[in-house]
């Protein structure tokens, strides 16, 4: 298969649905195309194996936007997609999630696990993630992680799997997502409104789940799940299951959609995809905005910033935490998938001006002063991505200012890591004291 092919099936299903499934408002201008921002990175989530928190209001479209991507990208149908999502409850059970006891071998001293469509499965949807409870999120913080699942003594492990969950805004019922779980989301996106008239032809659309209904499919594929052999013996019916699926949909609905090998060879593909230099020194310019701190070395959950700091006017005095680790990893990825899915042979500054705000607006923790100050402003998008959005917006002015000095300092970085007597470039931002630290010369020197 041409790397080309699997483009325009990538292609074909955002269009199939967004024209015949998830009416929506495209929200994102991007090289001359706008695009829906939660049918897009739903999309580039199951390209990349991704992990994504849809937030809106109830009843707009959240968990059935993540089952037709899913859907249509791992060819599962609906049916089987429905009955293996998770639902956030305060009585939820690790045995609901991810498995229980074979009983009958159990009664003849077998210790042996009978695991969930949800764990078996490559698509994870949790739908109200936050209605469960803060100490019943941990049972799914390794397995959403790295597709490792626990039960008694046994491990089942899922080489291929994304995840999806859903969260309602707050209100009586939900609980807080801790940290940890919430950093492990990629990216955070809100399921919108589409406005009345879409809306009121939504209504008049009930029966359009039917296309990706396949019966026949859907028993078969569920037999093959409760079987109660080794996972790894099931998976080459599984795929077969799949394939079959895929040709009803190429034949009834006219729509190809993406084998497992044809996957694996797009995934190669994105991996393959450089950065820019622009498009490298920005996200390091950002990053650095959000984890250094000249008072404390870099930002602390526990320590507050001073005021009159002379970084008073970069991201590192609004925000109270710093980026972990999972940011840039989210960053490189899924600017890299945007690129491959708009035809580009490499990741430019504009794939990461788009991606950057959705990959952090869940993991920054802003300043009461800051939130209160840009609160109120009119925006389109919830809070916490308006935010994001404003602060990438911030950064990239400042990067524009002086990107050719920021880049020559990389650049000259690089050159006294590989032995060359130079003195490292100083400037007026996080990223020059962040290079000289990393040289082991001190942010003071």
């Amino acid at each position: 298969m041409a790397v080309e092919d699997g483009l325009k099936k990538f292609r074909d299903i955002y269009s199939f649905i967004g024209d015949r499934l998830y009416f929506n408002r495209p929200d994102i201008d991007l090289k001359g195309e706008r695009y829906n921002s939660a049918l897009l990175f739903g999309l580039l989530t199951c390209l990349v194996q991704g992990k994504e928190l849809i937030v809106g209001e109830p009843g707009l479209g959240k968990t059935t936007s993540a089952e037709y991507v899913t859907s249509l990208s791992y060819r599962v149908p609906l049916g089987l997609i429905w009955g293996s999502e998770v639902a956030g409850h305060p009585e939820q059970t690790e045995e609901k999630i991810i498995g229980r006891p074979d009983l009958g071998k159990l009664n003849r001293g077998i210790e042996a696990v009978v695991w969930s469509n949800f764990v078996q499965l490559p698509i994870k949807i949790v739908d109200e993630i936050n209605r469960l409870p803060e100490t019943k999120q941990s049972m799914i913080l390794d397995g959403v992680d790295r597709g490792n699942w626990e039960y008694l003594n046994e491990m089942l492990i899922n080489e291929e799997f994304c995840l999806f969950a859903t969260a309602n805004y707050q209100d009586r019922g939900t609980n807080t997502i801790v940290a940890p779980l919430l950093d492990r989301f990629d990216v955070m996106v809100e399921s919108r409104h589409p406005g009345p008239n879409l809306s009121f032809f939504i209504g008049a659309q009930e029966d359009k789940d039917k296309v990706l209904r396949h019966p026949e499919s859907e028993r078969a594929l569920q037999e093959v799940l409760a079987d109660k052999r080794p996972y790894y013996e099931k998976l080459p019916e599984i795929e077969a299951i799949c394939s079959r699926y895929g040709e009803y949909l190429k034949e009834e609905l006219g729509i190809e959609t993406p084998d497992r090998k044809e996957r694996e060879l797009m995934r190669a593909r994105v991996d393959e995809l450089p950065f820019d230099m622009d498009a490298e020194a920005f996200a390091r310019t950002a990053l650095a905005e959000l984890s250094f701190c000249y008072q404390y070395g870099q930002k602390r959950s526990d320590e507050a910033c001073e005021e009159g700091c002379h970084y008073t006017g970069y991201l590192c005095h609004a925000v109270q935490n710093c980026a972990s680790n999972r940011l840039p990893a989210s960053i490189q990825k899924y600017s890299k998938a945007l690129a491959w899915f708009l035809g580009d042979d490499q990741v430019d500054i504009e794939h990461v001006r788009v991606v950057f705000p959705y990959a952090m607006a869940h993991r920054v923790r802003w300043r009461e002063a800051y939130t209160s100050k840009r609160g109120r402003e009119p925006r389109e998008d919830p809070l916490p991505i308006y935010l994001a959005k404003q602060a990438v917006a911030e950064v990239f002015r400042r990067y524009n200012e002086q990107k050719e000095e920021i880049k020559n300092a990389l650049a000259l970085a690089f050159r006294i890591l590989e032995g060359e007597e130079l003195e490292p470039a100083s400037g007026d931002h996080p990223i020059y004291a962040e290079i000289r630290k990393d040289l082991g010369r001190g942010v003071r020197d």
